[in-house]
């Protein structure tokens, strides 16, 4: 299957990231930078190398800070905000159902960091009829595992699956995903690039720094242009605007913050200089 075969996708944006606070009580999870890259944006990027493009065809939900995702996308993709909170992954889904109006769709998680690879094999095949998902191998005793792998951020539903949803809070795992496993209609197609779930800090910094080790900067860091680096950094992501005059290792400072000249920051991100309490 290919876009031309009517494809749609439908990229999940609307979380509140409660895991990865502090940090989304100032962005949404979906705007969280990896190697300076917003998630969405690294998401959007992934449909529209399939050919998915534009708001007839790509879809984006937003609730938690839905302002900024609005303000973010502007008129690239068809928004759907959810303003009485969260819905879920399978009611995010069920309220674009007139959208989605007899496609299949690809959605996906705009929290979901993927470097290399192809999602060509996610549709290579597919006949429309089964339940796909991305998949990795999975760590011993990791749970929510299908078949030996976890999810890796991408599935493929078929309409008489979304059809079916409703516009209520509800998780693809137990409204779609479960269910056609049990039904012998599941299938987990391997990823064959790098996966990592960002929704905890762990692993928002292990992302990072998976970006920039793949950069191939000196040192192992990302720096973007416009930031103004005076202090030592050893495989950092230094975002655009930022100052930093003091020592990172192994540490992000998002676009605009700055790293005093006294300060040695290990294993860190720095956000802002002033996050508000939880």
């Amino acid at each position: 299957m290919t876009a031309a075969d009517g494809l749609c996708a439908v990229v999940l944006a609307a979380g509140a990231g409660t895991r990865l606070r502090p940090l989304t009580l100032l962005r949404p999870k979906a705007l969280c930078p990896v190697g300076n890259v917003p998630l969405l944006d690294r998401a959007l990027d992934r449909v529209a190398a399939l050919g998915l493009a534009g708001p007839g065809t790509v879809a984006v939900n937003a609730s938690h800070l839905a302002d900024q995702v609005v303000a973010h996308v502007g008129d690239r993709v068809h928004l759907s905000v959810e303003p009485d909170g969260p819905l879920g992954t399978a009611g995010g889904v069920g309220r674009l159902r007139d959208w989605i109006d007899g496609r299949p769709a690809l959605v996906a998680n705009a929290d979901a960091y993927l470097a290399g690879g192809s999602l060509q094999a996610l549709l290579a095949g597919w006949d429309g009829r089964t339940v796909r998902l991305l998949g990795v191998p999975a760590a011993p005793g990791q749970v929510g595992i299908f078949s030996g792998f976890a999810f890796a951020g991408f599935s493929l539903v078929p309409w008489r699956r979304v059809r079916r949803l409703p516009d209520e809070p509800g998780e693809l795992v137990r409204a779609v995903w479960r269910p056609a496993e049990a039904a012998g209609a599941l299938e987990v197609v391997p990823f064959d690039g790098h996966f990592r779930d960002t929704g905890t800090a762990a692993g928002y910094l292990a992302a990072n720094l998976h970006a920039a080790a793949a950069a191939g900067g000196r040192g192992g860091n990302l720096i973007a242009a416009g930031a103004v680096v005076a202090g030592r950094c050893v495989s950092s992501v230094v975002g655009c605007g930022a100052v930093v005059r003091g020592r990172l290792t192994r540490s992000v400072v998002w676009p605009g913050c700055t790293v005093r000249r006294d300060e040695h920051l290990t294993d860190s991100i720095r956000a802002g200089p002033a996050v508000p309490p939880s």
